[in-house]
């Protein structure tokens, strides 16, 4: 990676970016595919999964993700500090949505009081109800930050997009919210809030 400087009025190039800088890179480290999944698990030091102080920030894609049983089943995630032994960090956040449908009859720009949480240790939604057509699915991205801190709590964003085929609407979700714990988060599982997650992606991605 190269950088350009300004020294007295003349352009220089910067071949090498200092360590302390973050050039936000991304490093896959993991990648699973669903087929009829229960759940799908990342842990520290399973399988190749890192989710330690080697990286600031973590980031989950999610590439057509789909439930088993069609018909308006949400993703959802939750955290661990114990390796996976339990997904039970208490959570707090946030849900809104943008909605549009094909018809162009229709459009919404909302809070949704039954997605988020308060001081919860439930599972977080990160879509709306995907929707049941067979080429329907979920796609979009989920980011957590700095897992390891025994300091600070555990912030997390995500945006992902769904389709909501019984009435064919497009829902745009953005979370964002915390886990309220100083203990490191050393895992974390995908769910559908019903039945399997039949088909899809899901990488894991170190950020630099």
């Amino acid at each position: 990676m190269s950088l350009i400087s300004v020294s007295n009025n003349a352009l220089q190039n910067i071949t090498a970016v200092p360590a302390s800088i973050p050039t936000g890179a991304l490093t896959l480290i993991k990648s699973i595919t669903a087929s009829a999944s229960a759940s799908i698990s990342f842990v520290h030091g399973t399988d190749g999964v890192v989710l330690d102080s080697t990286y600031s920030s973590y980031v989950f894609k999610f590439i057509n993700v789909q439930p088993s049983n069609l018909g308006n089943i949400k993703l959802q995630f939750n955290m661990s500090t114990d390796s996976g032994s339990t997904y039970a960090v208490t959570k707090t956040s946030t849900f809104f949505i943008a909605i549009h449908n094909e018809a162009d009859s229709y459009t919404e720009f909302s809070y949704d009081t039954g997605y988020d949480l308060a001081q919860s240790t439930a599972y977080q939604p990160l879509t709306s109800g995907i929707g049941n057509g067979a080429d329907e699915s979920a796609s979009g991205t989920l980011t957590l930050y700095n897992p390891s801190s025994s300091v600070f709590v555990k912030h997390f964003i995500s945006r992902t997009h769904c389709l909501r085929g019984d009435s064919q609407y497009n829902y745009d979700n953005f979370v964002s919210g915390y886990g309220n714990t100083t203990s490191a988060v050393d895992a974390i599982n995908f769910t559908m809030t019903s039945g399997n997650i039949g088909n899809g992606i899901i990488k894991l991605y170190g950020v630099k």
